[in-house]
């Protein structure tokens, strides 16, 4: 019903944009109440803009960043959080929220998502996949990191249904984000009956990580899951191994308390590693991150487009301390600076 809509309205359409803008106003009016209506209007509104002249599309692009109340409240709300004033910042946001207009949000035949780079849409499209037509959110609107920290803020005033909501949103726009995962897993460590989503999520937070202190911070994740369980080797085990992505005084603590618990229990890097193993558990960086990586700076390298090929070769590096991936990121600078 809906393509054969969309289909019959791109039919009607002619090379006179003043008529076709005038067409396609009459017709989102005609579907304001057919039960595509949301997505038919949202269809239209495409149409539309290819009927804008380019100065029109410019004149209207200056508007938006002008006009652009996301942005404004999280540039209000940094300072307050930086300087540890969540309440404030939560207050404000609050107060944002009861008056904003949900944008984005999924429809019949469209999903909305945000990705920060393409390794991530790599990933998504490799371990969750698309139901729908996947639409894109624009770099300038960022409602992935006002539900971000919406979420975030709620979780540290104790609200934890209204945080895991908003956290919820935003990983629906970023399903694969091990930042916003770990932030939801922060809730369901001390606002559940069991710890077993607590591992679930925890888990896919670690098959999709790329940078190394949230891997580290995955490690250190499962590692209390196991002090909690009362599996105190295997505990030991992923927070020797964590110290290897980030050298985290919480995981020294931890340390610590296990051995306070048994003081018998001693393991170097090498046992943790084969005690990791045997339990099942994803050693190091997901492989296939690995090799995409490998792939996009590859690629990027061979097209002579340096800049991302840095950009990933150093993701790379900072995963592997592979001192050959080192040694092209410092040929590719020489070229970029020659």
């Amino acid at each position: 019903m809906y393509d054969e809509i969309i289909n019959e309205i791109k039919s009607n359409l002619g090379t006179n944009k003043d008529l076709n803008r005038k067409y396609l106003s009459d017709e989102m009016e005609k579907y304001t109440d057919h039960p595509y209506s949301k997505e038919i209007i949202r269809e239209i509104s495409r149409m539309l803009w290819d009927c804008l002249t380019d100065s029109e599309k410019e004149e209207f692009l200056e508007i938006s960043n002008i006009e652009n109340p996301i942005m404004d409240i999280l540039n209000e709300i940094t300072p307050d959080i930086e300087t540890g004033e969540y309440k404030l910042a939560l207050n404000k946001l609050d107060n944002f929220m009861e008056s904003f207009y949900p944008m984005f949000e999924d429809d019949k035949v469209s999903e909305y998502h945000y990705f920060t780079n393409i390794l991530e849409e790599i990933i998504f499209r490799e371990y969750v996949g698309a139901k729908k037509e996947v639409r894109y959110i624009p770099d300038n609107q960022p409602l992935l990191d006002l539900y971000y920290i919406y979420g975030f803020l709620l979780l540290e005033d104790q609200q934890y249904e209204k945080s895991e909501l908003y956290l919820k949103k935003a990983i629906k726009i970023n399903p694969v984000s091990s930042r916003i995962i770990l932030e939801l897993t922060e809730i369901y460590k001390v606002h559940t009956y069991t710890l077993n989503k607590y591992y679930m999520f925890v888990s896919d937070a670690l098959k999709y990580a790329y940078l190394p202190q949230d891997i580290a911070r995955c490690y250190r994740g499962l590692g209390y899951y196991y002090v909690e369980e009362d599996q105190l080797e295997i505990a030991l085990a992923l927070f020797i191994y964590s110290m290897e992505y980030e050298l985290s005084p919480m995981a020294y603590s931890e340390m610590n308390y296990i051995k306070t618990k048994n003081r018998e229990l001693e393991l170097d890097l090498e046992k943790s590693i084969e005690i990791i193993k045997n339990k099942n558990i994803q050693l190091g960086p997901n492989p296939f991150i690995l090799e995409t990586l490998y792939n996009l700076s590859r690629e990027y390298e061979e097209n002579r487009i340096y800049n991302p090929a840095i950009y990933y070769y150093e993701i790379l590096y900072n995963l592997t301390n592979d001192e050959k991936i080192a040694e092209k990121i410092k040929n590719i600078a020489s070229e970029i600076n020659y």
